[in-house]
Protein backbone atom coordinates (compact mmCIF):
# COMPACT_ATOMS: atom_id res chain seq x y z
CA UNK A 1 0.00 0.00 0.00
CA UNK A 2 1.49 3.42 -0.89
CA UNK A 3 1.97 6.36 1.47
CA UNK A 4 -1.26 7.96 -0.40
CA UNK A 5 -3.14 4.93 -0.07
CA UNK A 6 -2.72 4.53 4.21
CA UNK A 7 -3.69 8.66 4.06
CA UNK A 8 -6.90 8.19 2.59
CA UNK A 9 -7.74 5.20 4.66
CA UNK A 10 -7.05 7.28 7.57
CA UNK A 11 -8.28 10.14 6.74
CA UNK A 12 -11.34 10.17 4.26
CA UNK A 13 -12.13 5.99 3.97
CA UNK A 14 -15.90 7.21 3.42
CA UNK A 15 -15.12 9.55 0.58
CA UNK A 16 -15.01 13.40 0.73
CA UNK A 17 -17.10 16.56 0.47
CA UNK A 18 -17.15 18.38 -2.81
CA UNK A 19 -17.40 22.70 -2.92
CA UNK A 20 -17.73 25.24 -5.15
CA UNK A 21 -14.67 27.29 -5.91
CA UNK A 22 -16.75 30.38 -4.37
CA UNK A 23 -17.28 29.15 -1.35
CA UNK A 24 -13.33 29.16 -0.40
CA UNK A 25 -11.77 31.05 -3.30
CA UNK A 26 -12.22 34.96 -4.40
CA UNK A 27 -11.78 35.31 -8.05
CA UNK A 28 -11.06 38.36 -9.88
CA UNK A 29 -9.22 40.05 -12.27
CA UNK A 30 -6.31 42.61 -12.77
CA UNK A 31 -6.27 46.21 -13.83
CA UNK A 32 -2.87 46.02 -16.45
CA UNK A 33 -3.16 46.18 -20.47
CA UNK A 34 -0.48 44.56 -22.64
CA UNK A 35 0.99 47.70 -23.13
CA UNK A 36 2.12 47.77 -19.44
CA UNK A 37 4.03 44.92 -20.12
CA UNK A 38 8.50 45.89 -20.11
CA UNK A 39 11.24 43.45 -21.09
CA UNK A 40 13.02 45.07 -17.77
CA UNK A 41 10.75 45.17 -15.45
CA UNK A 42 11.16 43.63 -11.87
CA UNK A 43 7.60 41.30 -11.51
CA UNK A 44 5.83 38.71 -13.51
CA UNK A 45 3.13 39.73 -15.26
CA UNK A 46 0.35 37.29 -16.28
CA UNK A 47 -2.19 38.06 -19.68
CA UNK A 48 -3.88 35.78 -21.61
CA UNK A 49 -1.29 33.40 -22.85
CA UNK A 50 1.52 30.70 -21.28
CA UNK A 51 3.95 33.54 -22.19
CA UNK A 52 5.04 35.12 -19.22
CA UNK A 53 5.66 38.95 -19.25
CA UNK A 54 7.65 41.48 -16.89
CA UNK A 55 5.95 44.87 -15.51
CA UNK A 56 7.38 47.63 -13.37
CA UNK A 57 4.63 47.25 -10.70
CA UNK A 58 2.80 44.69 -8.93
CA UNK A 59 -0.99 44.22 -8.49
CA UNK A 60 -0.85 41.68 -5.93
CA UNK A 61 1.32 39.77 -3.43
CA UNK A 62 -0.02 36.32 -2.54
CA UNK A 63 -0.15 32.49 -3.87
CA UNK A 64 -2.94 32.18 -6.51
CA UNK A 65 -3.63 30.14 -9.83
CA UNK A 66 -3.72 32.07 -12.92
CA UNK A 67 -6.18 31.78 -15.71
CA UNK A 68 -7.27 33.59 -19.06
CA UNK A 69 -10.50 35.03 -19.50
CA UNK A 70 -10.60 35.42 -23.37
CA UNK A 71 -8.76 32.39 -26.18
CA UNK A 72 -7.12 29.49 -24.62
CA UNK A 73 -9.50 28.54 -21.81
CA UNK A 74 -9.08 25.59 -20.22
CA UNK A 75 -5.70 25.19 -21.64
CA UNK A 76 -3.49 28.01 -19.65
CA UNK A 77 -2.62 27.62 -16.24
CA UNK A 78 0.00 29.66 -13.89
CA UNK A 79 0.77 29.34 -10.32
CA UNK A 80 2.22 32.19 -8.60
CA UNK A 81 3.30 32.83 -4.86
CA UNK A 82 4.41 36.36 -4.26
CA UNK A 83 3.99 39.65 -5.93
CA UNK A 84 2.68 39.96 -9.78
CA UNK A 85 0.95 42.06 -12.32
CA UNK A 86 -2.12 40.58 -13.66
CA UNK A 87 -3.98 41.70 -17.38
CA UNK A 88 -7.81 43.15 -16.97
CA UNK A 89 -8.86 39.97 -18.80
CA UNK A 90 -7.20 37.55 -16.74
CA UNK A 91 -8.47 35.68 -13.87
CA UNK A 92 -7.08 35.17 -10.43
CA UNK A 93 -8.04 32.70 -8.16
CA UNK A 94 -7.24 33.24 -4.60
CA UNK A 95 -7.58 30.61 -1.91
CA UNK A 96 -9.27 32.53 1.27
CA UNK A 97 -9.25 29.17 3.77
CA UNK A 98 -7.13 27.11 5.07
CA UNK A 99 -8.34 24.03 4.53
CA UNK A 100 -7.25 23.98 0.80
CA UNK A 101 -3.94 24.18 -0.67
CA UNK A 102 -3.43 26.35 -4.07
CA UNK A 103 -0.90 23.86 -5.58
CA UNK A 104 -3.84 20.80 -4.87
CA UNK A 105 -6.94 23.29 -6.63
CA UNK A 106 -4.17 23.88 -9.34
CA UNK A 107 -3.56 20.30 -10.36
CA UNK A 108 -7.47 19.67 -10.30
CA UNK A 109 -8.53 22.61 -12.21
CA UNK A 110 -5.66 21.70 -14.90
CA UNK A 111 -7.28 17.98 -14.90
CA UNK A 112 -11.00 19.18 -14.54
CA UNK A 113 -11.11 22.65 -15.69
CA UNK A 114 -11.30 22.44 -19.65
CA UNK A 115 -14.14 19.91 -19.82
CA UNK A 116 -16.47 22.00 -17.28
CA UNK A 117 -15.96 25.11 -19.00
CA UNK A 118 -17.18 23.86 -22.82
CA UNK A 119 -20.65 23.79 -21.23
CA UNK A 120 -20.78 26.87 -19.28
CA UNK A 121 -18.84 29.18 -21.89
CA UNK A 122 -20.15 32.06 -24.08
CA UNK A 123 -20.13 30.40 -27.19
CA UNK A 124 -19.00 26.74 -28.25
CA UNK A 125 -15.93 27.56 -29.06
CA UNK A 126 -14.88 29.02 -25.63
CA UNK A 127 -13.41 32.33 -26.90
CA UNK A 128 -14.58 34.09 -23.09
CA UNK A 129 -15.57 33.21 -19.59
CA UNK A 130 -16.81 35.32 -16.51
CA UNK A 131 -16.46 34.96 -13.19
CA UNK A 132 -19.54 33.21 -12.07
CA UNK A 133 -18.61 30.02 -14.40
CA UNK A 134 -15.64 30.05 -12.92
CA UNK A 135 -16.89 30.31 -8.98
CA UNK A 136 -19.34 27.61 -10.20
CA UNK A 137 -16.31 24.95 -10.62
CA UNK A 138 -16.82 21.81 -8.03
CA UNK A 139 -13.54 20.56 -6.22
CA UNK A 140 -13.26 17.59 -4.05
CA UNK A 141 -11.61 18.89 -0.72
CA UNK A 142 -9.64 15.70 0.83
CA UNK A 143 -8.07 16.36 4.10
CA UNK A 144 -4.74 18.54 3.71
CA UNK A 145 -2.49 15.44 4.60
CA UNK A 146 -4.19 13.92 1.49
CA UNK A 147 -3.71 16.98 -0.22
CA UNK A 148 0.00 17.77 0.79
CA UNK A 149 0.93 14.06 -0.45
CA UNK A 150 -0.78 14.61 -3.94
CA UNK A 151 0.86 18.08 -4.78
CA UNK A 152 4.26 16.34 -3.49
CA UNK A 153 3.90 13.34 -5.93
CA UNK A 154 2.73 15.51 -8.97
CA UNK A 155 5.53 18.48 -8.31
CA UNK A 156 7.94 15.55 -8.47
CA UNK A 157 6.80 13.80 -11.57
CA UNK A 158 5.95 17.69 -13.22
CA UNK A 159 10.14 18.03 -12.54
CA UNK A 160 11.23 15.07 -13.94
CA UNK A 161 9.02 15.05 -17.21
CA UNK A 162 10.45 18.33 -17.84
CA UNK A 163 13.84 17.57 -17.56
CA UNK A 164 12.92 14.24 -19.64
CA UNK A 165 11.70 16.38 -22.28
CA UNK A 166 13.81 19.19 -22.55
CA UNK A 167 16.87 16.43 -23.04
CA UNK A 168 14.70 14.81 -25.94
CA UNK A 169 13.93 18.63 -27.07
CA UNK A 170 17.67 19.29 -27.30
CA UNK A 171 18.47 15.68 -29.35
CA UNK A 172 15.71 15.70 -31.62
CA UNK A 173 16.25 19.13 -32.53
CA UNK A 174 19.88 19.03 -33.51
CA UNK A 175 19.00 15.83 -35.75
CA UNK A 176 16.19 17.91 -37.32
CA UNK A 177 18.17 20.55 -38.39
CA UNK A 178 21.05 18.48 -39.43
CA UNK A 179 17.87 17.12 -41.83
CA UNK A 180 16.69 19.56 -42.88
CA UNK A 181 19.83 21.30 -43.74
CA UNK A 182 20.45 18.36 -46.00
CA UNK A 183 17.09 18.17 -47.30
CA UNK A 184 17.38 22.36 -48.16
CA UNK A 185 20.68 21.41 -50.04
CA UNK A 186 19.30 18.77 -52.43
CA UNK A 187 16.12 20.98 -52.94
CA UNK A 188 18.18 24.07 -54.02
CA UNK A 189 20.26 21.77 -56.40
CA UNK A 190 17.17 19.80 -57.93
CA UNK A 191 14.96 23.03 -58.04
CA UNK A 192 17.12 24.74 -60.78
CA UNK A 193 17.52 24.09 -64.47
CA UNK A 194 20.97 21.74 -64.05
CA UNK A 195 18.76 19.98 -61.65
CA UNK A 196 15.72 18.72 -63.96
CA UNK A 197 18.49 16.71 -66.03
CA UNK A 198 18.40 14.16 -63.28
CA UNK A 199 17.71 11.57 -66.58
CA UNK A 200 19.48 11.39 -69.39
CA UNK A 201 19.33 14.76 -71.43
CA UNK A 202 18.82 14.40 -74.86
CA UNK A 203 17.57 17.69 -77.09
CA UNK A 204 13.72 17.51 -76.48
CA UNK A 205 14.10 16.86 -72.93
CA UNK A 206 16.13 19.98 -72.53
CA UNK A 207 13.56 22.07 -74.78
CA UNK A 208 10.66 21.03 -72.45
CA UNK A 209 12.21 23.18 -69.89
CA UNK A 210 10.42 26.06 -69.83
CA UNK A 211 10.12 29.54 -68.23
CA UNK A 212 6.21 29.60 -67.52
CA UNK A 213 3.63 32.25 -65.25
CA UNK A 214 2.14 30.55 -62.59
CA UNK A 215 -1.15 31.88 -64.19
CA UNK A 216 -0.35 29.59 -67.30
CA UNK A 217 0.69 26.68 -64.88
CA UNK A 218 -2.21 26.88 -62.03
CA UNK A 219 -5.24 28.63 -61.17
CA UNK A 220 -4.85 30.44 -58.27
CA UNK A 221 -8.33 31.52 -56.64
CA UNK A 222 -8.69 32.75 -52.27
CA UNK A 223 -10.41 31.24 -49.96
CA UNK A 224 -14.01 32.43 -48.08
CA UNK A 225 -14.46 34.61 -45.42
CA UNK A 226 -15.17 32.90 -42.21
CA UNK A 227 -15.60 34.00 -38.82
CA UNK A 228 -12.98 33.64 -35.73
CA UNK A 229 -15.97 32.78 -33.18
CA UNK A 230 -16.01 30.13 -35.85
CA UNK A 231 -12.96 28.75 -35.98
CA UNK A 232 -11.75 26.17 -32.91
CA UNK A 233 -8.10 25.39 -31.94
CA UNK A 234 -8.66 21.64 -31.84
CA UNK A 235 -10.61 19.23 -33.22
CA UNK A 236 -14.10 19.26 -30.93
CA UNK A 237 -17.53 17.60 -31.81
CA UNK A 238 -18.51 18.80 -34.82
CA UNK A 239 -15.41 21.08 -35.52
CA UNK A 240 -13.31 18.40 -37.48
CA UNK A 241 -12.39 20.15 -40.87
CA UNK A 242 -9.04 22.14 -40.83
CA UNK A 243 -9.52 25.85 -41.68
CA UNK A 244 -6.69 27.34 -43.19
CA UNK A 245 -5.60 30.92 -43.31
CA UNK A 246 -2.40 33.38 -44.30
CA UNK A 247 -0.39 31.50 -42.26
CA UNK A 248 -1.16 27.99 -42.24
CA UNK A 249 -3.30 25.72 -40.24
CA UNK A 250 -5.61 28.22 -37.92
CA UNK A 251 -7.96 25.64 -36.47
CA UNK A 252 -11.16 23.43 -37.44
CA UNK A 253 -14.17 24.18 -38.45
CA UNK A 254 -17.63 22.27 -39.14
CA UNK A 255 -18.26 22.79 -42.88
CA UNK A 256 -15.01 22.51 -45.97
CA UNK A 257 -14.84 24.24 -49.13
CA UNK A 258 -12.07 22.08 -50.66
CA UNK A 259 -11.60 18.95 -51.24
CA UNK A 260 -8.26 17.17 -52.74
CA UNK A 261 -4.59 17.69 -52.96
CA UNK A 262 -3.59 21.53 -52.94
CA UNK A 263 -0.74 24.15 -52.28
CA UNK A 264 -1.87 27.08 -50.17
CA UNK A 265 -0.09 30.33 -50.43
CA UNK A 266 -1.12 32.78 -47.49
CA UNK A 267 -1.50 36.23 -48.88
CA UNK A 268 -1.85 38.63 -45.87
CA UNK A 269 0.56 39.81 -43.27
CA UNK A 270 3.69 39.77 -42.80
CA UNK A 271 4.60 35.91 -43.28
CA UNK A 272 2.70 36.26 -46.67
CA UNK A 273 4.23 34.32 -49.44
CA UNK A 274 4.29 31.03 -46.80
CA UNK A 275 3.18 27.74 -48.81
CA UNK A 276 1.46 24.87 -47.10
CA UNK A 277 0.12 21.83 -48.49
CA UNK A 278 -3.46 20.70 -47.68
CA UNK A 279 -5.20 17.31 -48.41
CA UNK A 280 -8.85 16.14 -48.03
CA UNK A 281 -11.49 18.08 -46.94
CA UNK A 282 -10.66 21.94 -45.60
CA UNK A 283 -11.39 25.12 -45.38
CA UNK A 284 -9.58 27.71 -46.81
CA UNK A 285 -10.31 31.50 -45.61
CA UNK A 286 -10.44 35.09 -47.70
CA UNK A 287 -6.06 35.14 -46.96
CA UNK A 288 -5.06 32.10 -48.35
CA UNK A 289 -4.69 31.25 -52.09
CA UNK A 290 -5.54 27.73 -53.16
CA UNK A 291 -3.62 26.70 -56.39
CA UNK A 292 -4.59 24.14 -58.69
CA UNK A 293 -2.51 23.15 -61.62
CA UNK A 294 -3.81 22.96 -64.84
CA UNK A 295 -2.03 19.84 -66.13
CA UNK A 296 1.26 21.30 -67.19
CA UNK A 297 2.12 20.32 -63.74
CA UNK A 298 2.80 17.76 -61.02
CA UNK A 299 0.68 18.84 -57.95
CA UNK A 300 3.35 18.24 -55.48
CA UNK A 301 6.03 19.76 -57.57
CA UNK A 302 3.82 22.71 -57.95
CA UNK A 303 4.32 22.90 -53.53
CA UNK A 304 8.14 22.84 -54.25
CA UNK A 305 8.49 25.46 -56.68
CA UNK A 306 5.94 27.34 -54.80
CA UNK A 307 8.46 27.01 -52.08
CA UNK A 308 11.52 27.76 -53.93
CA UNK A 309 10.10 30.85 -55.29
CA UNK A 310 10.66 32.89 -52.17
CA UNK A 311 6.89 34.46 -52.85
CA UNK A 312 7.52 36.32 -49.93
CA UNK A 313 9.30 38.89 -52.10
CA UNK A 314 6.13 39.76 -53.94
CA UNK A 315 4.87 41.11 -51.26
CA UNK A 316 3.51 44.97 -51.51
CA UNK A 317 4.88 47.24 -48.78
CA UNK A 318 3.10 49.08 -45.42
CA UNK A 319 1.71 48.20 -42.44
CA UNK A 320 -0.18 45.16 -43.99
CA UNK A 321 1.86 43.76 -46.39
CA UNK A 322 -0.34 41.57 -49.01
CA UNK A 323 0.13 39.38 -52.08
CA UNK A 324 -2.58 39.29 -54.55
CA UNK A 325 -3.58 36.88 -56.73
CA UNK A 326 -3.33 38.87 -59.64
CA UNK A 327 0.47 39.77 -58.83
CA UNK A 328 1.06 35.50 -58.19
CA UNK A 329 -0.28 34.79 -61.64
CA UNK A 330 2.45 36.89 -63.41
CA UNK A 331 5.17 35.22 -61.19
CA UNK A 332 7.92 33.44 -63.24
CA UNK A 333 8.54 29.36 -62.58
CA UNK A 334 10.95 27.17 -64.25
CA UNK A 335 9.35 23.99 -65.68
CA UNK A 336 10.57 20.60 -67.01
CA UNK A 337 9.33 17.69 -68.13
CA UNK A 338 6.40 15.52 -67.22
CA UNK A 339 8.69 12.64 -66.01
CA UNK A 340 11.79 14.89 -64.44
CA UNK A 341 9.06 16.75 -62.16
CA UNK A 342 8.13 13.20 -60.48
CA UNK A 343 11.60 12.09 -60.42
CA UNK A 344 12.23 15.67 -58.80
CA UNK A 345 8.87 15.04 -56.30
CA UNK A 346 10.00 11.44 -55.32
CA UNK A 347 14.00 12.82 -53.71
CA UNK A 348 12.42 15.78 -52.18
CA UNK A 349 9.26 13.78 -50.35
CA UNK A 350 11.53 11.20 -49.68
CA UNK A 351 13.88 13.94 -47.84
CA UNK A 352 10.22 15.49 -46.28
CA UNK A 353 9.40 12.22 -44.85
CA UNK A 354 12.69 12.09 -43.32
CA UNK A 355 12.43 15.85 -41.61
CA UNK A 356 8.60 14.93 -40.75
CA UNK A 357 9.58 11.56 -38.75
CA UNK A 358 11.79 13.52 -36.29
CA UNK A 359 9.15 16.65 -36.28
CA UNK A 360 6.08 13.79 -35.59
CA UNK A 361 8.63 12.33 -33.41
CA UNK A 362 9.30 15.02 -30.97
CA UNK A 363 6.03 15.95 -30.55
CA UNK A 364 4.87 12.25 -30.20
CA UNK A 365 7.45 11.43 -27.23
CA UNK A 366 6.92 14.71 -25.39
CA UNK A 367 3.26 13.81 -25.98
CA UNK A 368 3.50 10.09 -24.72
CA UNK A 369 5.14 11.83 -21.73
CA UNK A 370 2.42 13.67 -21.03
CA UNK A 371 -0.14 11.30 -21.47
CA UNK A 372 1.77 9.50 -18.93
CA UNK A 373 1.64 12.51 -16.59
CA UNK A 374 -2.62 12.86 -17.32
CA UNK A 375 -2.71 9.09 -16.00
CA UNK A 376 -1.34 9.25 -12.84
CA UNK A 377 -2.70 12.91 -12.56
CA UNK A 378 -6.10 11.63 -12.87
CA UNK A 379 -5.48 8.15 -10.48
CA UNK A 380 -4.42 10.73 -7.91
CA UNK A 381 -6.91 13.45 -8.21
CA UNK A 382 -10.12 11.51 -8.44
CA UNK A 383 -12.39 11.15 -5.00
CA UNK A 384 -15.47 9.17 -3.54
CA UNK A 385 -18.04 12.13 -2.91
CA UNK A 386 -18.58 11.51 1.25
CA UNK A 387 -22.18 10.97 1.36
Amino acid sequence: MSRLDELINEFCPDGVEYKAICEFCKVGTGKSNRQDADENGEYPFYVRSKEVFLNNSYEFDEEAIIIPGEGSIGEIFHYVNGKYALHQRAYRIHIEDNYVITKFLYYYMAQNFKKFIYQKAVNATVKSIRKPMIEKFVVPIPPLPVQREIVRILDNFTELTAELTAELTAELTAELTARKKQYEYYQNILLTCDGFNIEPVDKKLGKEIQWLTLGEVCTLKAGKTISSTEIFHEPFGKYQYPCFGGNGLRGYVKSYNQEGNFSLIGRQGALCGNVCYASGKFYATEHAVVVEPKGKCDERFLYYILIAANLNQYKTAGAQPGLSVAKLEKVLVLIPSMSAQKRIVDILDRFDALCNDITIGLPAEIEARQKQYEYYRDKLLSFKEKK
